[in-house]
């Protein structure tokens, strides 16, 4: 579990810094709210890591693949993330946004690739009864990582550039990076397979076999429409939510001690919350009720919107929000490990987890023209309407099951 906690940092120490924290950067760079929205397609690597998902669970890496297969992997995907991070420490945004959206979209495929090997090394480190404690801990390490490079980097705003921001903000690749070297790797990924003779069967046993074996699920297609939607609202909201506080005017501390320390105690308290519940209740019932917590809570935005830059306001919205986010989390990453087969462990997760990242960076890249077009207010009302089609799907999916369950009886 202390594994699950540091790998959890390192998976997302990088994500802010091609999200909220890059778009606090565009916005003191003068940048326009269309562009800082696009900015958001910079991360459509989470969106089809799957792409790429087979090669991890088949390709050996020179030098260091004695680590093991998981760990060799993670090991390669943190290299990339450091020199990443120093690009986007070297560029200019104002003057060469273009280069700076590339940079940022190499981070992206760098942390999405180390999202695939950690994945793969979390669900096969643990037995399926064992998935949700493995994934709150992991899960907490990861809004630690979002600590240190969300309100961390702001707190520095106050002081240094965001050039020198982002260097620092590479130093994070040290805890995931000794983590690895003193991990064990998960026995199962041990497990050696087959040698393809050409490309055809490579193609056949890394892309096709997962996804076969992945069709056998009842309702598979609606099972990927729920992935894609069950989040959404939250996805919505997040690449406007920092440009939101500083435009209703609070400052880079407020917005670091509120939204990051506050809202980061919040949010495991929502996790470890979620995880007592599924631990009394069946998951369909944990993803109904946390389903439409995590819809509702976009609400307290519309309140915030209205009264303006008020603390204790923003620490009841922030309370809200995360806590109902943190409880959906901890319900959706047991719900999928629980879809995955663990001779394709990388290759489907990855989908699955793709297809709620590409609801988040591609359907998000629109934020900054609807929260132009309807105001905050209405924006945060249009990002709550959203959220009620994943809602529907999973009471669609559970009816299906329970008549599924009654034919097998009878």
């Amino acid at each position: 579990m202390i594994t699950m906690l540091a790998l959890g940092f390192a998976s997302g120490f990088p994500f802010p810094l091609v999200f909220n924290t890059l778009s606090l950067w565009l916005q003191a760079d003068n940048m326009a709210l269309e562009i800082i929205g696009i900015f958001s397609l910079s991360k459509l690597p989470y969106s089809f890591k799957w792409i790429w998902a087979p090669l991890i669970d088949k390709i050996r890496i020179p030098l260091i693949h004695k680590l093991g297969r998981r760990r060799s992997w993670a090991l390669f995907a943190q290299i990339l993330i450091f020199l990443a991070i120093l690009c986007i420490a070297f560029s200019s945004p104002n003057q060469h946004h273009i280069l700076t959206f590339s940079f940022a979209l190499f981070l992206a495929f760098a942390s999405a690739t180390l999202d695939i090997a950690l994945d793969a090394y979390r669900v096969e480190s643990f037995s399926q009864n064992a998935q949700a404690a493995a994934s709150a801990s992991f899960v907490t390490g990861y809004r630690l990582g979002f600590l240190f490079s969300g309100a961390g980097a702001l707190f520095l705003a106050e002081i240094m550039t965001w050039n020198n921001i982002y260097i620092i903000m590479s130093c994070g690749c040290l805890i995931g990076t000794i983590t690895l070297l003193f991990a064990t790797e998960p026995q199962t990924s041990a497990v050696s397979h087959q040698t393809c003779k050409n490309l055809t069967e490579f193609l056949r046993s890394t892309v096709i076999a997962p996804l076969k074996n992945f069709a056998t699920h009842q309702h598979w297609q609606l099972i990927l429409l729920f992935v894609f939607f069950y989040r959404m609202s939250d996805a919505y909201i997040s690449p406007m939510a920092y440009v939101f506080y500083r435009d209703i005017g609070f400052d880079y501390k407020e917005i670091a001690s509120i939204t990051k320390i506050f809202g980061i105690i919040a949010t495991l308290g929502g996790i470890f919350l979620g995880g007592a519940l599924l631990s009394r209740i069946s998951l369909n019932k944990g993803l109904i009720i946390c389903g439409i917590l995590q819809t509702l809570s976009n609400l307290t935005y519309v309140a915030q919107a209205q009264i303006g830059a008020n603390s204790y306001m923003l620490m009841v919205t922030i309370f809200i929000e995360n806590v109902s986010g943190g409880m959906g989390t901890a319900a959706f990453m047991a719900y999928l490990a629980s879809l995955c087969n663990a001779s394709y462990t990388a290759t489907q997760y990855a989908l699955l987890s793709s297809l709620m990242s590409l609801a988040r960076d591609g359907l998000s890249a629109t934020s900054g023209t609807v929260a132009n077009t309807l105001g905050w207010s209405g924006f945060f009302i249009f990002s709550t309407l959203i959220g009620i089609p994943g809602l529907i799907i999973l009471l669609m999916l559970i009816n299906f099951q329970k008549k599924y369950i009654i034919s097998e009886t009878n």
